[in-house]
């Protein structure tokens, strides 16, 4: 007997990267352009004018269309951003164009979640893209007072896969350090890395959402814990510690987003997932930034994955070859104007235990005392 073949998500990959203006997207997306070791990638930018190409790596131009020596190609958002991947979709199923991926780049006023939820409404870009990440940007030097004043930055932290810390050579370690605090407490579930002068390494921002079907075990942990930076074995001499930095005030759009998660360690019973997912859609969806999770329900062999944006939800996907004696579920859910214990309060629904229909039965059948 053949074993069977795993399933395989043939969907187009698409990553959404933003950030405040000034943070380093372009740099990052000419770096991802002119790289020959990258996949061949299409990016949608604002505005040809805007994405400051460099014209030195450019390889031909139509009227929408940039192709760059790398094999890359870079076109402009004139309108309707469904349009525009569609337009890519029908050129590269003709032939006329080659690329294995998608980069969308924002606004560094724009809210991602409008362009999530796009790509979950809209039925031919849920049938042929996925979201594959959302990466923000966040500037190391002026980040600190961009997210004391704009609550938009605020929230594309909150909303990100991954947040590359641009220009932290222009600022001492221990600044650097409280800023990647300040980010891991918006967001503690995202992972941060440090760039190059725009550079990171190969491959690091593809594959950050486990959200798609042949996804590894590992892939759905990653995708829900950060991992923790590795420790200086020089911190401690003093001899070598720099003069400490002035820890930043709290800033009152910090105060604004809540997040909190809970790990289960048994199955979830459906009808009280179901409960507690409906009830907090109902009540706060508008307010629900990111809620993301794997869950084990009672009865079912595999574990899925979910992810929704406010009112709007993925499909869940199953995870193959999890772990047998693995049943642990783990939910994060990232909201503006819900405070972390109202968040962990509506978490701890799920750890309620209804009674199933067999004991009602039991009980039903046992004789009155």
């Amino acid at each position: 007997m053949m074993p069977s073949k795993k399933p395989i998500d043939t969907r187009l990959p698409v990553t959404l990267i933003t950030g405040f203006l000034g943070a380093g997207k372009t740099t990052v997306l000419n770096r991802l352009l002119a790289s020959p070791d990258e996949e061949r990638i299409a990016v949608i930018v604002n505005e040809f004018g805007e994405a400051g190409l460099d014209h030195d790596l450019i390889e031909a131009v139509d009227e929408e269309i940039v192709l760059m020596q790398s094999g890359c190609l870079c076109c402009s958002v004139r309108g309707d951003l469904s349009r525009v991947i569609g337009d890519l979709l029908a050129r590269r199923a003709a032939g006329s164009l080659e690329f294995t991926r998608v980069v969308t780049e924002t606004t560094g006023l724009a809210d991602p979640g409008p362009i999530l939820q796009t790509f979950l409404v809209d039925p031919d870009l849920a049938q042929n893209v996925r979201m594959d990440g959302v990466v923000t940007v966040a500037d190391a030097a002026t980040g600190q007072g961009t997210l004391d004043r704009q609550f938009e930055a605020v929230s594309q932290i909150a909303m990100a896969d991954l947040v590359i810390l641009s220009k932290a050579d222009l600022v001492t370690t221990e600044a650097a350090a409280l800023f990647e605090a300040r980010i891991a407490g918006l967001n503690p579930a995202a992972q941060i890395l440090r760039a190059e002068r725009g550079k990171v390494p190969q491959g690091s921002l593809w594959g950050l959402s486990a959200l798609r079907l042949g996804a590894r075990p590992e892939d759905a942990r990653a995708w829900l814990s950060r991992s923790q930076p590795v420790a200086d074995p020089l911190a401690n001499l003093s001899g070598l510690t720099r003069r400490k930095e002035s820890k930043p005030q709290p800033s009152p759009h910090d105060a604004r987003i809540g997040s909190a998660s809970i790990v289960l360690e048994k199955p979830v019973p459906d009808v009280v997932f179901d409960l507690w997912l409906e009830s907090l859609v109902a009540l706060r969806g508008p307010d629900i930034l990111r809620i993301k999770g794997i869950v084990h329900i009672e009865d079912l062999p595999k574990p899925f994955v979910f992810h929704g944006v406010q009112h709007v939800f993925d499909p869940p996907v199953p995870v193959e070859d999890w772990p047998g004696d693995d049943t642990q579920s783990r939910i994060v859910v990232i909201a503006r104007d819900i405070t972390r214990p109202e968040l962990q309060q509506s978490l701890d629904i799920l750890r309620s235990r209804l009674p199933r229909a067999a004991e009602f039965e039991t009980k039903e059948e046992d004789p009155m005392p």
